[in-house]
């Protein structure tokens, strides 16, 4: 029986100390005592480095980067799916203290224009192009500047952004410039070449664990994206720390479908394995099931990452027979709750029998919670385990802010090592994430047992999670709004068995106006990315209200959740 008269407060610590090296400093042990072992294996790319290789690649492109005129502080953009140029990047920012700011692949010109300008970047990486998107027309629609001035880029609309820099990850040449004012990878590099290895290390010396060193996009309660900052002590512990708990050494080989700018892919994955050792699987540029079960058995992956939906699309793959993967031991899936049936297939059928549910939040670093191996199966189902080493937790009451009794519902708080330095020149969207005691408000309702073990039970906020990713209603009701044809829109998500939870649009029309559905699919389609497109949509007459004006959208989703229960 819970004990009613206990808080919902629990702090884990540890025998082992917190680490108080910067990321550079750390990986550079890493990759001397592990300097002959696979650091990461790209497939698609064909392309494989060892730690010693690793490194020299991260030192010449950090010695590019300050060649180039980058310093400390400065905020450079990648805007790229999954390859070894964005792992180099990702270290050779943090080797002289530059803000690697993540830019979604997906993103379409508006969404990239205000990550750029919000961020205030300096210098943009990126790629040609990647499926329907062509990042080049749209950088030169967004910089017609860059068909007119030299590699110094000067732009009205972007004061900051000085250089863009494109590279072709199927390309070992990366010389293809397609107009005068971009860059190219190897123009970065031969800037690095007058630069020493002692003026390298000066600036590496420079630095401190507390310095930022990563910029995330996550949105807030108004569904506009706020841009975390992170520091070295933050990921790097984070991910250190989720490597031991997960019992991982140099030994594993981690497969890695999810995507690097998000912190599951960046911190959870990448960094995760440099800070012990093991080598980083890339499958393929963007996630494909096949691609994952092929670098399981080839590269004899030890461990997988994902969200249940790819997890999903992996076991109901049609060859999924065809393919050994009786190296699996653990991994991390995250993004979404996951069912016992699910967790059953992928311990017994994937033979990932020590897989690992995941929890938290971009502004945590990102994870605040892991199930053990050690947990029984309806813990590992039915909580998110308990809080990393080194972390605080607690429950609270919403209005109240009072800490709640163990079993008491109320909202999920952290406090520690791995909480933000806050939103890039937002201090008040900072106050508000933060309290005074340095609390980190996530905006999820949860429960605690006497363990300190979270169970989630469900969201303060409006929050959408299709799949992994995370929709802000507000952001897809504005856009619904700015069609002229448009009265009123409300969006929320119903329950959906594959990615968790699908997008519903009630629109109201003008009066005398006519809209098919497929034509609103349509007009969100050229302007958001393709997951946050509604896929339920229903035109109304008129909404549920308060009365203070506010919609009531629990009683659209009972509404919908109950028509297509019929169906």
């Amino acid at each position: 029986m819970m004990d009613r008269t206990k808080k919902s407060y629990f702090h884990r610590g540890a025998l082992e100390p917190l680490l108080g090296n910067t990321i550079p400093e750390h990986f550079n042990d890493i990759a001397r005592k592990y300097s002959q072992r696979d650091a990461v294996v790209s497939i698609h790319q064909r392309r494989r480095l060892s730690y010693f290789e690793l490194s020299e690649e991260v030192d010449k492109l950090a010695k590019g980067l300050i060649g180039s005129g980058f310093k400390k502080g400065d905020r450079i953009g990648i805007w790229s799916t999954d390859n070894i140029e964005w792992l180099l990047l990702q270290m050779a920012t943090a080797r002289i203290g530059c803000i690697l700011v993540n830019i979604n692949p997906a993103y379409r010109q508006h969404e990239l224009a205000y990550a750029l300008q919000c961020s205030e970047v300096q210098g943009l990486f990126v790629i040609p192009s990647f499926r329907g998107s062509n990042y080049i027309s749209m950088l030169m629609v967004l910089l017609p500047e860059l068909n007119r001035h030299s590699l110094y880029l000067s732009s009205k609309a972007f004061p900051h952004l000085h250089s863009v820099v494109v590279f072709d990850p199927e390309s070992s040449e990366k010389t293809s410039r397609p107009a005068n004012g971009f860059r190219v990878w190897l123009d970065i590099l031969d800037k690095g070449k007058h630069i020493s290895d002692q003026a390298l290390n000066e600036v590496t010396d420079s630095l401190d664990c507390d310095d930022a060193i990563n910029i995330q996009y996550t949105s807030g309660t108004t569904g506009f994206p706020k841009a975390v900052v992170l520091s070295h002590h933050n990921i790097l512990n984070n991910a250190y720390f989720a490597a031991k708990s997960m019992h991982f050494c140099e030994q594993d080989r981690l497969c890695v479908p999810v995507p690097f700018y998000h912190c599951f892919g960046m911190v959870l994955a990448n960094l995760l394995c440099l800070s012990v050792g093991a080598c980083i699987v890339i499958p393929s540029e963007h996630f494909d099931p096949e691609d994952v079960l092929r670098a399981i058995e080839t590269e004899k992956c030890t461990a997988i990452h994902g969200v249940p939906t790819m997890f999903i699309a992996e076991l109901e793959h049609e060859k999924f027979d065809c393919y050994d993967l009786s190296s699996l031991r653990t991994g991390i899936m995250a993004g979404a709750p996951c069912p016992m049936p699910l967790m059953m297939r992928v311990m017994n059928d994937m033979h990932c029998h020590e897989i690992l549910i995941g929890y938290g939040e971009t502004e945590a670093s990102p994870l605040t919670h892991l199930t053990a191996r050690e947990d029984t199966l309806e813990r590992r189902t039915q909580t998110v385990g308990q809080s990393l080493p080194h972390q605080e937790v607690k429950v609270v009451a919403i209005e109240s802010g009072r800490t709640l009794a163990l079993g008491e519902i109320g909202e999920i708080c952290f406090r520690g090592y791995h909480i933000m330095k806050g939103y890039y020149a937002n201090v008040e969207g900072t106050k508000e994430a933060i309290d005074e005691q340095g609390w980190l408000h996530s905006g999820d309702l949860g429960t605690m047992d006497v363990d300190g073990y979270v169970r989630i039970t469900g969201r303060i906020k409006e929050l959408i999670i299709r799949g992994g990713e995370n929709i802000y209603p507000r952001e897809v009701e504005d856009l619904l709004f700015s069609h002229p044809k448009v009265q009123q829109a409300a969006v929320f998500g119903i329950p959906d068995e594959f990615y968790g939870e699908e997008v519903v649009a009630w629109v109201q029309l003008h009066e005398n106006e006519s809209m098919t559905e497929e034509e609103v699919r349509n007009y969100c389609r050229d302007q958001i990315t393709h997951f946050k497109v509604p896929r339920y949509i229903r035109f109304v007459h008129s909404f549920p209200m308060t009365v203070t004006g506010k919609f009531q959208k629990f009683e659209m989703r009972e509404k919908e959740i109950e028509k297509y229960r019929k169906k």
